[in-house]
């Protein structure tokens, strides 16, 4: 038994399987999921768990070199959840995608992490970035 980090085993696989340049997407509770994409199903009622914080906890474990962002998230996404995701994000570079495109995007992806986050368009794409 773990004693502390994320104890989610098939999360912790998927994290543990994810190279450099493989991408990895965190999803709001209503993006499209492709079925032949690995996925691991947090949510489990409507807000619960928020993306931050699965933000903050991948992020610990995961070295990450860039996030694509949802160009809609400047206009349509609620204002504090956007700046607080930059916030998180800090000094990994950020580009912006048309909805579509990150949605396109996730068919490629190594593996998704479904929250339960109820708010249209805060999903991301993380690229994973090399440990040396």
């Amino acid at each position: 038994m773990l004693k502390s980090g994320i104890l989610h085993p098939q999360l912790v696989h998927l994290l543990a399987s994810t190279g450099h340049l493989d991408t990895l997407v965190i999803a709001d509770a209503g993006l499209p999921l492709p079925l032949n994409v690995e996925r691991v199903d947090l949510a489990w009622k409507k807000n619960e768990p928020r993306l931050l914080p699965v933000l903050k906890t991948v992020l610990k474990d995961l070295v990450v070199e860039k996030a694509y962002l949802a160009e809609e998230i400047k206009t349509k996404c609620d204002p504090s959840l956007y700046k607080e995701i930059l916030s998180v994000l800090g000094a990994i570079p950020v580009e912006y995608v048309p909805h579509p495109e990150l949605k396109k995007m996730t068919t490629e992806a190594r593996g998704i992490i479904r929250t339960g986050e109820f708010i249209p368009y805060p999903s991301i794409v993380l690229v994973a970035g090399c440990a040396y």
